[in-house]
């Protein structure tokens, strides 16, 4: 029977990964404390309406991996005990400060001087963007890719046979962003479940779609670097329409998961 075997949330939006034993789906369909902060563009703009801090927006119009593979390089921590994020670039602390006003602008000072010196950013010659604003109360996840929300799963399996497509053996899943990771079923078998409905643990996950890819992927989770032609050997080797690996999920109840849990289509 599939297991759940890792589990994932990510505070800060397009940073580093928080590896958890266990998870909480909130009822609709959120896992709590994930993407509960966010870099954001000042100029983000829905309409020509600007974007309310509280409010969800499409990933590009902030600092995310897909536009700024070097954020792979830094050490993400948000402690929400606390409401205090610190953020390292190797051994060196760009930042650690609380989710007050002055720590949030000397954070917004780190990012965007951490930003700026990357080769490939999307501030450089973009003045409309700046200043940065970091957005979120640090509680309320509201800034996944997608404006419903979704918990993200993949399967290691597929994970390997999208390595083996792309030749690294070592693919690493970081690289997919996925809140949820399972062992036991065949490759793709995830796909399969698309349309129905999925037990996890203790939650009962009502709708189940293919999750689409970006660049994001592109970038190593660990240099920075674009290494991988992700999205084009997805279509190619395995004859998608669109870049896709793993599904997304929503949840009307919601519930816990644990690393251990089984993974049982209803």
């Amino acid at each position: 029977m599939p297991k759940v075997v890792a589990l994932y949330r990510y505070p800060v939006k397009g940073f580093t990964p928080e590896p958890v034993e266990q998870i909480t789906v909130l009822p609709g369909g959120r896992v709590a404390g994930d993407r509960v902060l966010n870099f954001r563009f000042s100029d983000a703009s829905v309409a020509d309406a600007p974007v309310a801090d509280t409010a969800w927006c499409r990933k590009y119009h902030g600092v995310v991996l897909a536009n700024t593979p070097g954020l792979a390089r830094l050490n993400v921590r948000f402690d929400e005990r606390a409401q205090r994020l610190t953020i390292y670039a190797g051994a060196r602390m760009l930042a650690d400060h609380p989710l007050d006003e002055l720590g949030r602008q000397r954070m917004v000072e780190a990012i965007t001087e951490y930003v700026l010196s990357l080769d490939e950013n999307p501030l450089q010659g973009q003045p409309k963007h700046l200043p940065l604003k970091l957005v979120g109360d640090g509680t309320t996840p509201r800034y996944q890719d997608n404006e419903a929300g979704q918990v993200t799963l993949h399967s290691r399996e597929s994970l390997a046979s999208a390595g083996a497509a792309l030749g690294d053996a070592n693919l690493n899943e970081l690289r997919f962003r996925h809140n949820i990771v399972i062992e036991g079923v065949a490759p793709w078998h995830e796909q399969s479940w698309v349309g129905g409905k999925l037990r996890v643990g203790s939650v009962m996950f009502e709708t189940v779609v293919p999750k689409t890819r970006c660049l994001a992927t592109h970038a190593n989770p660990l240099t920075g670097e674009r290494d991988l032609q992700v999205m084009q050997t997805l279509v190619k080797a395995f004859a998608q329409k669109q870049p896709t690996f793993g599904v997304g999920m929503l949840s009307v109840a919601g519930g816990g998961i644990q690393v251990g849990d089984t993974v049982v289509p209803a």
